[in-house]
């Protein structure tokens, strides 16, 4: 029998990068996977493709409340053993030129749509369950960059990890966050087409490279079941990642 078999695990932004591994290595322990994915669906069926065993997807913009309450709502009696929050908005928002509308956007997914769906989920998750958040290093360093914004949101993912552990302590569900510095991914890989760009974030790194979607997939899946008996808050930063600030 397989280590997490009869369990079910949500991961939200699952149709491709960090998410998409997660899945993968959650499925390969047993687990049946609720794929989560806002837009490209097409995406999403080719990881459930992946998926020897039980897949769902599941379609919600997450920052709207009400498509929160809907994915939910289609769950019908499901109980969720995990969730992991790892959907989120990365984007340049430099001061001075930051719109109101990319202001909405990253705070709506990144941090209001972050609360919503883990307080909608309440109702499902199982006593002794696990939430996962996906923090980043860029939420605990200065960003000369441009990304205050987004730095920001993932301190409030940290502050919200913290306050969460204790707050769900009583029905045993702990809550971890993972930090990673630079990853690549689809998201990144435009930021990282310029060889500058990249030759600066490699040069901060203490391994001479970027990061990886497998590696932090592997750590999550590591803390899953490594502090599966004890209720914390923790953010761990994935092997070799860059911890120096970002130019």
């Amino acid at each position: 029998m397989r280590l997490l078999e009869g369990q079910t695990a949500l991961v939200t932004g699952s149709s491709r990068g960090i998410g998409r591994a997660i899945a993968l290595k959650l499925a390969d322990a047993g687990a049946e996977i609720l794929l989560h994915y806002h837009q490209n669906e097409a995406a999403a069926q080719s990881v459930g493709r992946e998926i020897s065993g039980q897949s769902r997807l599941l379609k919600a913009d997450l920052g709207l409340p009400k498509n929160i309450d809907a994915m939910f709502e289609s769950l019908g009696g499901t109980r969720l053993h995990i969730l992991v929050n790892n959907a989120g908005v990365w984007g340049p928002t430099p001061l001075g030129s930051t719109s109101v509308q990319q202001l909405d956007a990253m705070l709506d997914t990144n941090l209001k749509g972050l609360f919503w769906i883990t307080q909608a989920a309440l109702p499902y998750l199982q006593d002794g369950a696990n939430i996962v958040n996906i923090s980043s290093v860029a939420g605990r360093i200065g960003i000369a960059a441009g990304r205050s914004l987004y730095g920001a949101t993932k301190a409030a993912v940290d502050s919200f990890t913290r306050s969460w552990a204790l707050e769900l302590a009583p029905r045993k569900i702990r809550v971890n966050a993972v930090a990673p510095g630079y990853v690549e991914s689809d998201m990144t890989s435009k930021y990282f087409s310029d060889p500058e760009v990249l030759r600066r974030a490699i040069e901060r790194s203490p391994f001479g490279r970027l990061g990886n979607a497998d590696e932090v997939a592997e750590r999550r899946f590591r803390d899953l079941i490594r502090y599966r008996s004890t209720a914390i808050a923790t953010a761990f930063p994935p092997p070799r990642q860059s911890v120096a600030t970002p130019r």
